[in-house]
């Protein structure tokens, strides 16, 4: 059976940077599994790359067809933001490994839907004051920052990620980005080549 590798961990963490080393990684033969979100584009994001980009009718259309897998509200100080996984035909178990990247809910949401055994977390951790920073140069970089939006991340991502939440959903292994990338990427390989 293939799996889907799953990345999740507190907003810059450094998750997006290491889903796309993983991916380029041609021995692992990772696919990517791409999620869907009403939330604007970011400044260097690509349709299709990062998630999947539709408006409010397009996630309606997916609702009524019954083809949402797991969904989340985000009340964000720019209105509500959705981030949802489709059965849109991309994900073929029986034939491919996959690499995603979402939250602790959406991850659960996933087990409940594939199975455990389905599924290999990878949890990226990184230090508060570096997370911060890197947030920080990454809105800086956007046409109209929205660093009120960084500030409401930060404190949900403290209850979203707690302790308690971890250990409920079974997380026991975490991989810290505090440092170079290519350390914290290498031992994530070494995860994944060992449960292919």
């Amino acid at each position: 059976m293939s799996r889907i590798f799953y990345i999740m961990g507190k907003s810059a963490a450094g998750k997006d940077h290491i889903y796309r080393e993983l991916l380029q990684d041609q021995d692992l033969r990772l696919f990517s599994l791409v999620l869907y979100t009403t939330r604007p584009m970011r400044n260097g994001e690509a349709d299709g790359r990062e998630y999947f980009f539709v408006n409010e009718d397009r996630l309606e259309q997916f609702r009524r067809s019954g083809q949402v897998i797991e969904e989340r509200v985000y009340d964000t100080v720019y209105g509500p933001w959705v981030y949802f996984t489709a059965d849109d035909g991309q994900i073929d178990l029986k034939e491919r490994d996959y690499l995603g990247i979402g939250t602790l809910e959406s991850y659960c949401q996933l087990v409940s839907y594939f199975g455990q055994d389905a599924l290999v977390p990878l949890y990226i951790e990184a230090e508060d004051r570096i997370r911060l920073e890197r947030a920080m140069r990454r809105e800086g970089k956007q046409p109209h920052p929205k660093y009120a939006e960084i500030c409401r991340r930060y404190l949900a991502d403290e209850e979203d990620f707690s302790e308690k939440k971890l250990a409920e959903a079974g997380i026991d292994r975490r991989y810290a980005n505090n440092g170079a990338l290519s350390a914290c990427v290498e031992e994530i390989k070494k995860t994944i080549r060992g449960s292919m």
